[in-house]
């Protein structure tokens, strides 16, 4: 796969499957209301009209399902009909190149098809696995607006398909080749493709310039840490938006060490920021109106003399003071830094950071949508929309930072960077009480519960409301 070049076009043209193997893939609804005449150029003369019909027929996706048409040369694949609500409506994650779908879905579906083809490996090479290969996806689109993709949208979809293998092959790449220097030159390359001339603060000057949260998570690394800034600046913006990224590149826990087990897989420490990069990227190829200001947070959490100890305590660039109790909860000080630094230095409006911040986020919302906490209900709202329309899901956490701030209590600085649990609370008594109420006797539970008191019924009404009791309905 590392060797696919994927290109979109509004017409992949007609050849025969020997010479042009040919996937056909959509959700089962999309695929019955493609005409015959709209794939016969691709599938004659080895697949003909009643193969063609009889392969759909056969088609029992469950959550997906698949049928040959001719040996491995032509194929046709049915994805989930039906999402949960939570879910992508393009069914994208079950995605593995001519793609059918309503427009809506063209785009979470190429990026879930980007998704399918990484670029690195550092597999040993053989011929065949070195020859490059050229997969061409076509999109027919079905429903009301059934026009094909015009030159902007192609432009669009490739730009966000590059911008996600980009950032793919960065998580991927390990801290032996993907270090915060060359981390820094991907920075630097992506800069020079947009003209951009990124600020780079590394190394003893962070420390100089107040940056301790950074600093301190990176100092013991060979390759020393840095903020670094792409900021797009057209004329005529309104207002300025951040995005600040996490971009650990590699996190042994520092001192805090990680277990044998743990450890593994610490080099997609780096999501947040290599998903910003990309982002970036394709953003601003695509005409960003606003000033935008990508910023990256970049360290190597290590080991060493000169490693973070628990029980130090380190100045962020916001002034605040932070004891440290875990070093592996370094993520918080290296973005408290990125964001201070977008208020500050960057006068943004509107400041979005993104990580791999805690495995409790796997734990929460599990592993397929991302962990959104927001102080606005309003961007909370469209983060899960985005995430459905893009195919990236997201899922809201609990913003309630006021019941948790004596959590971080410290008596040397002004707050921990890490909690450790307390006695129990006896959680869930008055919530089942509630949530019951309405099944209850009793006036103050009925008035609680969500479902609504009873009024002034009639002896019908009564037996209707103990019926709905018993199912609360």
């Amino acid at each position: 796969m590392a060797n696919v070049v994927l290109e979109f076009k509004a017409s992949a043209g007609d050849s025969e499957p020997q010479t042009r193997p040919v996937l056909i893939i959509g959700q089962q609804a999309s695929l019955q209301q493609v005409s015959w005449s709209g794939v016969k150029g691709k599938l004659q003369p080895a697949v003909s009209k009643e193969v063609w019909q009889a392969a759909l027929g056969a088609l029992n996706p469950n959550p997906t399902d698949s049928c040959p048409l001719y040996l491995n040369h032509a194929t046709v694949a049915a994805l989930p009909s039906r999402v949960s609500r939570h879910n992508s409506p393009s069914s994208g994650h079950f995605l593995s190149r001519l793609m059918v779908c309503e427009r809506s879905d063209v785009f979470a579906s190429s990026c879930a098809i980007a998704r399918a083809f990484p670029i690195f490996s550092r597999r040993s090479a053989t011929s065949r696995r070195a020859e490059k290969k050229h997969v061409t996806v076509e999109f027919v689109i079905v429903g009301q607006d059934s026009s094909p993709l015009d030159v902007g949208e192609l432009e669009c979809l490739s730009n966000a398909a590059d911008g996600v293998r980009l950032a793919a092959r960065i998580v991927d790449t390990p801290c032996n080749e993907m270090n915060t220097d060359h981390f820094l030159d991907e920075i630097k390359a992506v800069g020079t493709e947009l003209g951009i001339t990124p600020v780079i603060i590394r190394g003893e000057e962070l420390k100089q310039k107040g940056f301790g949260g950074i600093y301190g998570v990176g100092k013991a690394a060979e390759h020393p840490p840095a903020l670094a800034v792409l900021s797009h600046t057209p004329e005529g913006a309104t207002q300025t938006i951040a995005w600040v990224g996490k971009g650990i590149v590699y996190d042994t826990g520092g001192l805090s060490i990680k277990g044998k087990t743990t450890m593994p897989g610490m080099k997609r420490d780096c999501g947040g920021a290599a998903a910003i990069l990309g982002a970036f990227k394709a953003t601003i190829k695509q005409g960003f109106k606003d000033n935008l200001h990508a910023v990256f947070c970049l360290a190597e959490n290590s080991v060493g003399p000169t490693a973070t100890r628990p029980d130090d305590i380190h100045t962020l660039y916001s002034g605040k003071t932070v004891e440290i109790n875990n070093t592996d909860a370094e993520g918080r000080l290296v973005l408290a830094d990125g964001v201070v630094y977008a208020s500050k230095d960057l006068s943004a409006d509107i400041i979005l950071d993104m990580a791999t911040l805690t495995g409790a986020q796997g734990i929460s919302t599990g592993k397929y949508h991302a962990a959104v906490m927001t102080n606005s209900e309003q961007w909370e709202v469209a983060c899960v929309r985005a995430g459905r329309s893009s195919g990236d899901l997201a899922h809201p956490l609990v913003y309630c930072p006021e019941l948790h701030f004596s959590e971080f209590t410290s008596a040397m600085a002004d707050m921990k960077n890490s909690v450790a649990g307390e006695r129990a609370t006896g959680f869930g008594v008055a919530l089942l009480m509630a949530l019951f109420g309405q099944a209850s006797d009793d006036s103050m539970l009925n008035k609680v519960s969500p479902l609504g008191a009873p009024t002034n019924m009639s002896d019908g009404d009564q037996m209707e409301r103990d019926c709905k009791r018993r199912r609360l309905v």
